[in-house]
């Protein structure tokens, strides 16, 4: 059973600036740790990266996925595990909502290892996860986006 975990923070950018962020997948190995490599495997005709095949490492365990993306103009971008060494099924979405002052970046995932893993300890790893993406992403939109 795959375990989901959310998050929503706010990044004083435009949802045009943040989509941007996001769409430029193979840069997020700038912005997160785990991220080893990152290829576009293939793109919509508007250029948008649809297949990509990543390389993570968390908690000393290494993993290659292959996920595909969806785009729906520039508020919502989804992802579907489709190959992975370490995980049976994988699923996240970030919603993107204009606010005042800039964005709020709603942020889910849900993921079931093929392995048996404590839940607590998959919980903690996925908070750990929307931690590391509100700080990484967010300083990364500021520098290069906004």
């Amino acid at each position: 059973m795959a375990l989901s975990v959310s998050g929503e923070f706010e990044i004083e950018a435009s949802p045009e600036q943040v989509m941007a962020a996001l769409v430029d997948v193979e840069r997020i190995p700038e912005w997160s740790a785990v991220h080893k490599k990152v290829v576009v495997e293939s793109r919509f005709d508007d250029g948008r990266p649809r297949t990509v095949r990543m390389t993570l490492a968390v908690l000393g365990v290494s993993d290659t996925q292959l996920a595909e993306h969806k785009w729906i103009g520039d508020e919502h971008m989804s992802w579907t595990l489709l190959e992975s060494e370490k995980q049976k099924c994988q699923e996240g979405e970030y919603r993107l909502v204009p606010t005042s002052r800039g964005t709020s970046v709603q942020l889910t995932m849900a993921v079931e290892p093929k392995v048996w893993v404590p839940k607590s300890v998959l919980r903690q790893g996925q908070k750990q996860a929307v931690r590391l993406i509100r700080k990484g992403f967010t300083q990364f939109v500021l520098e290069n986006y906004v």
